[in-house]
């Protein structure tokens, strides 16, 4: 590739991994944020349920509006507001100010997310396959590095610092991205003579609030009942209406021309909707393990937050190892081989969580660590093959969307498990009993996996 491809693949990087890095590295601030801020596990939980609802939310409506704006314009927006995120957020006086800015945050990450992979497929035109996999390092990368990296910085100084950690990322996203991505093309004014009513159905905008409001009033009552232990009358009201909401959210779906979540599509293709309710059954076994161990370590074990950092490595090392040799594995035997392996790593990971106590050595939790780890390299590139193995060509793009929608609904699940699980604060044995239950998932997983075809599935284009 050319010297100012490179540069801008470089640009589009330091954009792309920020969404990753953020998510990742809170995952061994729970217990600090607990006891800095006199809050239970429920309620520090919301530092991550918002950032990835948020992100459900935003990143399909970004990628639309991206089309309408212009995709250089919405990679600079988003670079702007996760530096303003980043600058305001350590001055947050109270935990409700952080998920504010944790929100704002996500929102400008999912913009740098959804316009990324296309700035690449539309700019680089050679080696574009080569571009793509460098790009996936830079996701995969900051993704296993972030809890040693969050880990390092709270050992050295404290929350803020996992903001502040954003600065020299933005600052040179900026910088380059300004020099190296090219002028929206002006020939297609996709906007002009659009009313705002007429945009705004473009992008769903009522689709994507009655599916925010809903899940988010569903969940404060669910959370609330489970932080207190006791169901209020303002808990089951802020949960039936966002039940209501959610069923207004279909009916919706199913009506309107530009859906959020196509799920008439859904419908009339029945393999699609399986491979996306497998890939969301695998982040939810994956993150509960993600977010669960740190505080295991740190709250039952009394590991210290860098210590945390260095063994969930051993998570996040064995994912990346496994992911090209799963690649080359699928080429020529498909997805289904790789997909039950993984699922049998799954289960002996879930086995070594229920096996474990207050002094189980750390050969043991690195062990469990390395299998959930092989486990999440097989499925990152094997439900991705099963994803176009069952999609027919004329919906590949509108399958991509909801297989990242399930992703980030199988986090908020994972969150919500891990929360019902532990009620106000982590224990040993609520650990073990979610190991239980992510053994059944894992099982569950196995048996979904055994009805994909099993031939090899069809070459990416």
């Amino acid at each position: 590739m050319k010297a100012r491809s490179w540069w801008l693949m470089i640009s589009i990087g330091l954009g792309i991994l920020l969404n990753p890095l953020n998510s990742s590295m809170v995952s061994v601030a729970i217990p600090g944020l607990q006891k800095e801020f006199h809050i239970d596990f429920t309620t520090a939980s919301w530092i991550i349920f918002s950032f990835y609802i948020a992100s459900a939310s935003a990143q399909p409506i970004m990628g639309k509006a991206s089309d309408l704006f212009g995709r250089r314009r919405i990679f600079l927006m988003g670079l702007w507001v996760s530096l303003a995120a980043s600058i305001l957020a350590p001055m947050s006086m109270s935990f409700g100010w952080i998920i504010v800015f944790r929100i704002v945050q996500s929102i400008g990450t999912s913009m740098l997310a959804a316009v990324g992979m296309a700035l690449v497929r539309i700019h680089i035109t050679e080696k574009q396959a080569t571009a793509l996999s460098v790009l996936s390092i830079f996701l995969s990368g900051a993704a296993a590095l972030g809890p040693f990296i969050g880990g390092v910085l709270l050992d050295w100084w404290n929350w803020p610092a996992l903001f502040w950690f954003n600065f020299p990322f933005v600052i040179a996203g900026i910088l380059l991205a300004w020099r190296t991505i090219p002028q929206d093309d002006r020939s297609k004014p996709a906007i002009d003579g659009l009313s705002l009513r007429k945009w705004l159905s473009r992008l769903d905008a009522a689709g994507v609030l009655l599916f925010t409001t809903g899940l988010v009033a569903l969940l404060v009552g669910l959370l609330s009942a489970i932080a207190s232990r006791h169901l209020s009358g303002i808990d089951f009201l802020f949960g039936l209406s966002g039940l209501v909401i959610l069923i207004l959210f279909v009916c919706h779906e199913s009506r309107t021309a530009f859906p959020f979540i196509p799920l008439l599509t859904l419908a009339q293709y029945p393999a699609v909707t399986r491979v996306n309710i497998q890939y969301m059954l695998v982040n939810v076994l994956y993150y509960s393990v993600f977010f669960g161990f740190p505080s295991y370590l740190q709250t039952v074990r009394q590991i210290s937050e860098v210590h945390t950092g260095l063994l969930m490595l051993s998570l996040g090392v064995c994912s990346l190892a496994a992911s090209p040799w799963a690649g080359k594995w699928m080429d020529k035997s498909g997805p289904r081989p790789a997909l039950l392996t993984s699922a049998l790593f799954m289960t002996l990971g879930s086995l070594g969580i229920l096996l474990m106590n207050e002094t189980s050595s750390v050969l043991w939790v690195c062990l469990a660590l390395a299998a959930f780890g092989i486990s999440n390299g097989l499925n990152s590139v094997g439900m991705q093959a099963a994803l176009f193995q069952s999609s027919p060509q004329e919906i590949v793009g509108v399958a991509s969307g909801l297989f990242n929608t399930s992703r980030y609904l199988g986090t908020i699940l994972s969150s919500l498990l891990t929360s019902i699980i532990m009620g106000g604060s982590f224990s040993i044995g609520g650990f073990k009993l979610l190991g239980g239950i992510l053994a059944a998932v894992a099982l569950t997983l196995a048996y979904m996996s055994r009805q994909l075809r099993g031939h090899a599935g069809r070459k990416m284009i």
